[in-house]
C-alpha cells in the first residue's frame, strides 16, 4: 500500500492546485480585461449617468448611455424566471428524493438531464416562434416579445440545474434523520416537509442561487424573445412588455460599433456590471451554502 507522500499523491495534489490557481488567474484576467476597457469608456462618460440613466441611445448625437432600464430589464426578466422555476424545481426534486418510485426516478433523472443539454438557440427558437404568438393571442399583447416570454423561457432552462442539485441534496440527507422522525410518529409529508427539506436547505438553497446565475447570464434567448426595447420597466405591467437585458445588449451592439470608440467600450463596461453582478450572485450562494452547513 502506497504512502500518504507517495510521487502519484504528490502529483494529483499538484494538478489540483495548479487547477486551481488557473481557474482563479483566469477569472482574474477577464476582470482586468473589461476593467481596463471600462476605464477608456469612463475616463469620456460620467459614472454616475452610466449607472442612473434612464436612456440607451448610443448613436444619438451625442450619445446616451444610460444603463439603469437595461439592468432593472436583466432583473425583471430573471426575477420572472425564478419565481417559475424554483416551486417547480424544488417541488420536483422533492418529489423524485422522496415520493417517486425507483423505476420513475431512474427515468426521469436523465431525460432532466438531457432537457439541461438543449442549446439556448433552439430554446429561443421555440419561444419565438411558439410561445411568443401563443401569449400574445392568449393575453391580448401588441407583441409577444415581453420579459414574461423571456422569463418562461429561461424558466426552463434554469430547471434542471435547480432539480438536478436540489434532488441531490435532499437525497444525501441520512436515512437515519427520515426513520427518526417516522418512528416518533410523524406522517411521510411532515418527515419530508419539516425534517428532510430543512436538513438539505443548504443543497437547494445553492441550486436557487445557481439557477439564478444561469437565467441572469443567458444571451441567445433573451436576444430573440424579450423585444431588446431599453424601456424603463417602472410598473408590474411591464412584465408584459419588451425589455433589453445586459447581455442582449452586448450581444446585439458589439458587431456594429467601430472598433476603441466610445460605444464599443461602453460596451466592455456593461459586461463588467455584468460581470460584478455575477460574482455577487456565487458569492451570495457561496455565503448562504456555508452559513446554513455551519446550522446544521
Amino acid at each position: 500500500m502506497s504512502g500518504s507522500n507517495s510521487p502519484g499523491e504528490r502529483l494529483a495534489r499538484w494538478i489540483i492546485f495548479a487547477s486551481g490557481v488557473l481557474a482563479i488567474g483566469v477569472i482574474a484576467l477577464i476582470f482586468v480585461f473589461l476593467l481596463r476597457d471600462s476605464i477608456s469608456f469612463l475616463q469620456t462618460y460620467s459614472l454616475v449617468d452610466f449607472l442612473t440613466g434612464r436612456n440607451w441611445y448610443p448613436i444619438s448625437e451625442p450619445p446616451v448611455y444610460g444603463l439603469l432600464p437595461i439592468i432593472l430589464g436583466s432583473l425583471l426578466v430573471t426575477v420572472v424566471s425564478i419565481v417559475i422555476a424554483v416551486p417547480l424545481g424544488v417541488g420536483t426534486a422533492v418529489y423524485l428524493a422522496e415520493v417517486a418510485p425507483g423505476w420513475l426516478r431512474e427515468l426521469l433523472k436523465p431525460l432532466i438531464e438531457v432537457v439541461a443539454a438543449i442549446p439556448s438557440v433552439v430554446l429561443g427558437f421555440i419561444g419565438l416562434t411558439l410561445l411568443a404568438p401563443f401569449l400574445q393571442q392568449a393575453l391580448g399583447l401588441d407583441t409577444g416579445l415581453t420579459a414574461l416570454t423571456g422569463g418562461i423561457v429561461l424558466a426552463f432552462m434554469a430547471l434542471p440545474t435547480i432539480i438536478t442539485i436540489a434532488e441531490d441534496a435532499i437525497s444525501s440527507v441520512p436515512r437515519a434523520h427520515r426513520q427518526g422522525s417516522l418512528a416518533l410518529g410523524a406522517t411521510r409529508w411532515q418527515t419530508t416537509s419539516r425534517v428532510v427539506v430543512p436538513a438539505a436547505l443548504s443543497g437547494i438553497s445553492a441550486a436557487v442561487m445557481l439557477g439564478i446565475g444561469r437565467a441572469i447570464g443567458e444571451t441567445m434567448v433573451v436576444l430573440m424573445v424579450t423585444g431588446n426595447a431599453a424601456v424603463m420597466p417602472t410598473s408590474l405591467g411591464a412584465v408584459l412588455g419588451p425589455v433589453r437585458t445586459l447581455t442582449g445588449t452586448i450581444a446585439q451592439e458589439m458587431g456594429e460599433t467601430v472598433f476603441r470608440s466610445q460605444h464599443y467600450y461602453a460596451l466592455f463596461a456593461v459586461g463588467l456590471v455584468l460581470f460584478i453582478i455575477t460574482f455577487i450572485i456565487n458569492w451570495i450562494a457561496d455565503f448562504v451554502l456555508h452559513r446554513f452547513q455551519e446550522s446544521e
